[in-house]
């Protein structure tokens, strides 16, 4: 069984690394441990310390790989070898490296050279060989064209790249197509799946996207070795067209009206430009304005300067010495890439490739052995491809919160579930513009204008005026983002919520509490956090809410925790702890587990469940064949309850610090429906996993 795979490119600027990407993830969802490797690397780009991909792959997926452990050479290294008759060491030395990578990890992805240095027949005979030496099979990475009129010469380009791998003894698995057009057949697709002998694999094709060739004012600004003016923290903008503007200012704006994301380049003291680009980035009537370049050192005068000094600019200035012409150029001549910095194509990229490459497929044919292991990447994208096979919708309030439009985003371009926010409209889509997100398909709703504001305040007057509630107090509760969401959830109009960026768990959970209330059988709302492990994931229950539960309400904890780890596949072995084991230990608090362990048995006596029992007896096969040996549970539980929220927050801070664990949540169970709350000091990563897990939770609820 073949556990590696080579990505080669027919030609330079394939999106080989794009394709690196998808595949890389694709992998990672069902294998434990993959390993990255280059074994030939171009030198870094200048200022930049190390390779584009490694960077790329090593950082966006936290791979514990050595970055000097993940390629062999450089290609300058490698043709001094082959430059002296060395090509046994150069083997010998990329081998070494492999083998390194290959002892700690189930499988290896390997990408080839980028052919921008070296003649493309030494480059194909390294990478040929390369791959027969490790025993890859080959993904072909090949040009397309959303003009047709291009197709031959890519064709040529593909077919030849086919030709002299399959003559070096190369077995090319598929060959993924990258920028073809958007409508209709594509000629250079059909030409390659029809190849002789079917020389290709099997073919893929993915469609152009500009927004993935554009290059970002990062790019530009290091290529430019420009002096960023103004918006140095929005320099993560995408470029998609150019303007250089000489014109009058009436024609230059008629040319920007409808240029989506265009980069204004114009002579410095062109104060009327620079004025009508600035007013143009903040109309609402115009289209995104991605940057401004003022060319031949040139500046605006004082006045103008002492003006813009007193705006919050919301688009990056920048400030080169070049003059209008050479400085259009450079700017022509940037290659763009996909770098760990660009979180924007990351998604872009990822959702292009899980759209149209069928990944399981590639794996099938790759025959990777898989296992039962799961590290918390594979958690992460098996749980991000449940939330996409029955997308949900999830209401999030907090619409003006920069982490919740970042994480928004992302949701969005990964197609995992639709998304309302709540707040000011206008607030909510300033706020997306000044991110300079793209976000023109999601729903905002601003709770003192709905449609719906006076039926939701006659429903929770009706639930809550036994509490004293009054009609006009039901409208000042209902004007709350927090409580107009939950309202959304009971009435069905989103299937869960999630807050708490902005602020704390009671204000987020209150609500559900009064009127979306707990399940049918259980009398209180808990928690659980996902643990993420090296190469497992435990659930932690209760961590967040009761601070000391009844044996009862212990009892219902961990069921509900038991139900909530078998819905995220995770088979329950429950384990309820205390500072004993057994009959070992006697106390009030042993005695309390002692009781929420027998109640728990008569409510679900399928359940595989122990308790009292002591966190290393319950979790290490070793330690449990002393102290439980008759235990069904010892040794290897799944779902660990802690006697109280004294114990259960320590443990769960000082595992995800010591252990450096990833830990997710808290996922609020009990509830009838999915109302989830985030930490304060929440990330972006954060946000985006809580917000699949409630999408989850929600489908389970429909299906119950």
């Amino acid at each position: 069984m073949s556990k590696n795979l080579y990505i080669c490119a027919s030609e330079p600027r394939c999106g080989k690394s794009a394709v690196a990407l998808g595949m890389m993830e694709a992998l990672l969802k069902n294998i434990p441990k993959v390993g990255f490797f280059r074994p030939i690397i171009n030198a870094p780009r200048e200022g930049a310390k190390q390779d584009n991909d490694l960077n790329l792959i090593r950082s966006y997926f936290h791979l514990d790989q050595d970055y000097e452990g993940m390629y062999a050479y450089t290609l300058e290294e490698a043709a001094d070898l082959l430059s002296q008759g060395r090509k046994t060491e150069l083997m010998e030395g990329i081998l070494s490296k492999y083998s390194r990578i290959e002892e700690g990890n189930d499988f290896v992805l390997c990408e080839g050279t980028d052919f921008e240095t070296l003649t493309r027949s030494i480059e194909f005979d390294i990478n040929a060989d390369i791959a027969v030496n490790l025993n890859c099979p080959i993904l072909l990475v090949a040009n397309g064209s959303p003009e047709e009129e291009d197709g031959p010469s890519h064709y040529r380009s593909a077919i030849l790249a086919m030709d002299e791998l399959n003559a070096l003894g190369c077995h090319i698995l598929a060959t993924i197509v990258i920028g073809v057009s958007k409508t209709g057949p594509n000629r250079l697709v059909n030409l390659l799946s029809e190849a002789p002998e079917n020389k290709a694999g099997i073919v893929y094709s993915i469609p152009h996207d500009p927004f993935l060739r554009g290059p970002s004012m990062t790019e530009i600004a290091d290529a430019l070795h420009a002096k960023v003016l103004y918006g140095e923290g929005q320099l993560d903008r995408v470029v998609l067209h150019k303007t250089v503007a000489a014109m009058q200012i009436g024609n230059f704006l008629m040319r920007i009206h409808h240029k989506d994301s265009a980069l204004i380049v114009t002579p410095g003291d062109r104060s009327d430009i620079v004025l009508g680009t600035l007013v143009a980035s903040m109309s609402q009537g115009y289209a995104n304005i991605a940057g401004l370049v003022l060319t031949g050192g040139l500046l605006p005068d004082k006045s103008m300067r002492d003006m813009l000094d007193g705006l919050k600019l919301n688009i990056p200035v920048l400030s080169v010495s070049m003059n209008t012409f050479e400085t259009t150029c450079r700017i022509n001549e940037i290659h763009s890439r996909i770098t760990a910095s660009s979180t924007r194509k990351i998604s872009t990229s990822l959702n292009l490739f899980q759209t149209h490459v069928d990944a399981d497929g590639l794996l099938e044919r790759i025959s990777a052995e898989k296992s039962l292991i799961m590290t918390p990447k594979m958690f992460e994208f098996r749980m991000l491809q449940r939330a996409r096979a029955n997308k949900r919708h999830i209401v999030l309030p907090e619409g003006t919160d920069e982490r919740i439009l970042r994480a928004a985003e992302i949701l969005l371009k990964r197609e995992v579930v639709d998304i309302t926010l709540l707040g000011n409209v206008d607030d909510v889509k300033k706020q997306i513009s000044t991110l300079a997100l793209n976000m023109s398909d999601v729903s905002i709703i601003d709770p003192e204008e709905s449609e719906w504001m006076d039926d939701f305040v006659k429903t929770y007057f009706r639930l809550r005026k036994n509490k004293g509630v009054t009609m006009d107090a039901a409208r000042d509760f209902m004007t709350d983002p927090s409580f107009f969401g939950t309202m959304m959830v009971y009435k069905d109009l989103a299937d869960g919520m999630v807050s708490g960026a902005a602020h704390t768990t009671q204000h987020t959970i209150r609500p559900a509490l009064q009127f979306v209330k707990t399940k049918p059988g259980l009398s209180v709302v808990s928690s659980v956090f996902f643990m993420c492990l090296e190469d497992h994931v435990l659930v932690y229950g209760d961590c967040a809410v009761n601070p000391s539960p009844t044996a009862p309400e212990l009892a219902e904890i961990a069921i509900a925790s038991a139900e909530t780890a078998s819905a995220f596949g995770i088979e329950p072995y429950v384990a309820l702890l205390s500072y004993s084991t057994g009959t070992s230990g006697k106390g009030e608090e042993v005695e309390k587990v002692r009781e929420a362990t027998r109640l728990a048995r008569e409510k679900a006596p399928d359940l595989l469940l122990d308790g009292p029992i002591q966190y290393d007896a319950a979790v290490d096969p070793v330690v449990a064949r002393t102290k439980a040996a008759d235990s069904p549970v010892a040794g290897h539980a799944t779902v660990l309850i802690f006697p109280d929220l004294n114990t259960g927050n320590n443990t769960y801070k000082a595992v995800q610090r010591s252990a450096n664990a990833v830990a997710i949540g808290p996922i609020m169970q009990g509830l009838r429906k999915p109302v989830n709350d985030l930490s304060r000091g929440c990330t972006v990563t954060d946000i985006v996993n809580t917000v699949i897990i409630t999408a989850i939770q929600a489908q389970a609820e429909q299906q119950a």
